[in-house]
């Protein structure tokens, strides 16, 4: 079971789109060092749909090799080729990665039929665990709790969930439906200030995006619910709610993320592949702001 904070790591290049790999691994080195139980490459933060079969794989070996086993790491395999997903998913194995996460197929929103074969091809393909990642807001469709329990019985390696939709309802619910068939599976939240709410519904904690921010406060929290310092948790709670705002300081979240890592002290290019609006002066004054 995979339980604390995970992070999905921002794609690191520079202003040419290049991947910068110094930067890159001082950036694993930070969450590492910070205590996150696990890193995630090429989520939505990281860009997946922007990046090239080769470079994804580059960058795997090198972050596998770099992280070292000081934390899980995870491999994003969403495109819209399936032979692409299936290659990058037995890649994965290869490469020595400890998961892979698979994106529900978008652009044409699947029927259930549709989507089990779809996930049912990755779990195939791999002996890893393959955790579902689960934004109707970006794809289009919903993975129902019904349907994620279906998925966890006709597959035990999948076996675990990034939840990513605004109501922790659905999150429970999942909770209810999948731990009937598969008490150890792994249920995370992908919204940062859901991290008690998952917890107390029986959640396993999150995997969101200000981690690549203050991994630190992430690790703070996690620690203090496992101790049962409340006070704590709600102190560090308090603060997430407060960074969440930085998503919506930018055209696209991607770029607020990457602009709050470079405010915090990482020299890193701001710039997010294209088509996009770039952060502006302005916008990056703010999210220091925010920061403060």
């Amino acid at each position: 079971m995979f339980e604390g904070v995970f992070c999905p790591s921002i794609t690191i290049t520079d202003d040419d789109g290049k991947i910068d790999y110094e930067l890159w691994g001082r950036h694993l080195d930070h969450l590492a060092d910070a205590g996150i139980n696990g890193v995630l490459l090429f989520g939505s933060i990281g860009e997946f749909y922007s990046v090239s079969l080769e470079d994804k794989k580059s960058v795997i070996d090198f972050a596998v090799e770099r992280v070292a086993g000081r934390m899980k790491v995870f491999v994003g395999v969403g495109d819209t080729i399936y032979d692409n997903v299936l290659e990058l998913t037995r890649y994965a194995k290869k490469a020595g990665a400890d998961a892979v996460l698979a994106v529900s197929p978008y652009y044409f929103g699947p029927t259930d039929d549709a989507a089990e074969k779809y996930f049912g091809g990755i779990a195939d393909a791999t002996d890893l665990p393959v955790v579902l990642y689960n934004f109707p807001a970006r794809t289009g469709t919903d993975l129902s709790p019904e349907f994620v329990a279906r998925l966890a019985a006709a597959h035990p390696n999948i076996c675990g969930i990034k939840d990513t939709i605004d109501t922790i309802s659905h999150t429970r619910k999942v909770i209810r439906a999948v731990r009937k068939v598969n008490p150890e599976f792994s249920v995370l939240s992908g919204f940062d200030e859901y991290y008690l709410v998952n917890r107390a519904s029986g959640g396993n904690g999150v995997l969101c995006g200000l981690t690549n921010v203050e991994p630190e406060l992430f690790v703070r929290l996690h620690g203090a619910y496992q101790a049962g310092d409340f006070a704590t948790a709600i102190e560090c709670a308090k603060r997430i709610s407060s960074l969440m705002a930085i998503y919506d300081a930018c055209d696209l979240f991607v770029s607020a993320i990457k602009v709050a890592v470079n405010i915090k002290g990482l020299p890193i290019s701001t710039a997010i592949f294209d088509p996009a609006i770039q952060a502006s002066d302005d916008q990056k004054a703010t999210i220091e702001q925010l920061l403060s």
